[in-house]
């Protein structure tokens, strides 16, 4: 565990009216680098709440003023977002259970006897937590004519970021390659917002999506009875980018006559509409795009060399969702929340099941698959928590999967897959009796059920 990405230290309530418990969780703290409160009873929690903006609280069930439970509802009706652990008995399992359903995002039993069990629920909390306010300050930076990058932490995100922020003002061509879905659209709308061109235009044109003859016209434009069809004289987005930002997405699926075309645009910096005469000259800056390595396609005579060099003055290059999997959960996130504003849903939050399944999952269509995956889970959801059975379509490759040798996943995530895997077999063999498989297995019946829980097996 450890600070936000904002190096905004993270801060903990752990309300427990037991000294004994206390003394237990504030050991499991120690030395960690969130700042951690503690709270005896339900006066003192509502102080502390009052007067600090959690990222994560802790609340026992059964406090000498009140119920956890009710407290936790109180403080979440003022803070909608606010992420909380309830602890509870095992007599009191099924409330904690209702709580999860109405958006607590998990619960533990005590008494503890698996404190990496409690480390590892408390980092999926905080990551839903950081989650949370990165969307909402993306939001802000809308809302105040700011402009957000690519959503996410993770290292190659940031460094992506600080590139853009880096290239975008010194209004130089730009060629952006990546895997389909992975955001180079938005690269390229980010390189604009932030650059000196701004104000003007921002025009995108998809070469592979049009014929030759469309993508011709589209981007030169034509004079009147230039063609069949051609009934007006119709300037192109070479003309209309004028000081603003051309950009041209999938540009190695343009023809070799238009590759031929646009290399003289830019090296004489004029062009003629289709079917006239008259010269004209257009200030635009060009981003392009595309899902190939160019360098190959160069290789393979399938375009041209000295067109390369000239749209490739400085390349960005987007990573695939599955090398940034931190970035998996802010992204879902975001997309909840769109999605959620769209269709007029009240769908969430992410379960930690649910979490497990998006950050294991290979995301083979990146970022756009995400995306389509949490519209389609909001807009069939009737509101309340995602579990992992709302993410049926990805759950079996997830579990069906066996990790690659040569792509190691962290220790963590190796250790959910094994006990996922586990307690599956475990509870086949036991014929699906909790008793029995807490025999076989040696793990306490109590902690067998917060396990089957995590992973939607009970």
């Amino acid at each position: 565990m450890a600070h936000s990405e904002t190096g905004v230290v993270q801060k903990l309530l752990i309300v427990d009216d037991d000294k004994h418990m206390r003394i237990l969780l504030e050991g499991v703290f120690r030395g960690k680098p969130q700042q951690t409160q503690f709270a005896s009873d339900a006066a003192e929690a509502r102080r502390l709440f009052a007067a600090t903006d959690f990222n994560l609280i802790i609340m026992d069930q059964r406090l000498p003023d009140g119920n956890g439970l009710d407290l936790l509802r109180e403080m979440r009706a003022e803070r909608p977002q606010q992420v909380a652990i309830l602890i509870t008995g095992y007599a009191d399992v099924r409330d904690a259970v209702r709580a999860v359903r109405e958006g607590l995002f998990d619960y533990l039993t005590k008494p503890f006897e698996d404190l990496e069990a409690l480390e590892a629920v408390v980092e999926k909390a905080l990551e839903l937590d950081g989650a949370y306010r990165e969307i909402n300050n993306l939001k802000l930076s809308m809302e105040s004519g700011g402009v957000p990058v690519h959503i996410g932490h993770s290292p190659v995100s940031l460094a992506l970021q600080n590139q853009i922020r880096q290239l975008a003002p010194l209004d130089v061509t730009i060629l952006i390659e990546g895997e389909s879905g992975t955001g180079k659209e938005l690269a390229a709308k980010s390189i604009h917002a932030n650059s000196q061109r701004t104000r003007r235009r921002f025009l995108e044109v998809n070469c592979g999506a049009l014929s030759e003859q469309l993508l011709e016209s589209t981007l030169f434009g034509y004079e009147k009875g230039a063609f069949t069809g051609a009934v007006r004289t119709t300037s192109g987005y070479l003309e209309e980018a004028n000081g603003g930002t051309l950009f041209l997405d999938e540009i190695a699926d343009m023809s070799p006559k238009l590759q031929s075309s646009l290399l003289r645009v830019l090296q004489e910096h004029t062009f003629s509409r289709l079917g006239g005469t008259q010269t004209l000259s257009s200030d635009f800056r060009l981003v392009c795009a595309t899902n190939r390595r160019l360098a190959g396609e160069v290789k393979t005579g399938n375009f041209r060399e000295d067109l390369f060099y000239r749209i490739n003055v400085v390349s960005l290059e987007i990573p695939p969702l599955r090398n940034r999997s931190e970035d998996i959960v802010p992204l879902a996130v975001h997309f909840l929340d769109h999605f959620n504003g769209k269709f007029d849903k009240s769908a969430g939050p992410l379960t930690p099941e649910a979490i497990y399944l998006l950050e294991n999952f290979s995301w083979p269509g990146n970022v756009r698959q995400l995306q389509n995956t949490i519209e389609r889970v909001v807009a069939l959801h009737s509101g309340g928590p995602i579990s992992s059975l709302d993410l049926d379509d990805i759950a079996q490759d997830v579990s069906g999967g066996v990790p690659d040798e040569q792509a190691l996943l962290s220790y963590q995530k190796e250790r959910a897959v094994f006990e996922r895997e586990y307690l599956t077999r475990l509870l086949q063999q036991a014929q699906g009796n909790v008793s029995e498989a807490a025999r076989l297995s040696g793990i306490p019946r109590q902690n067998l059920y917060v396990r089957m829980k995590r992973w939607d097996l009970s």
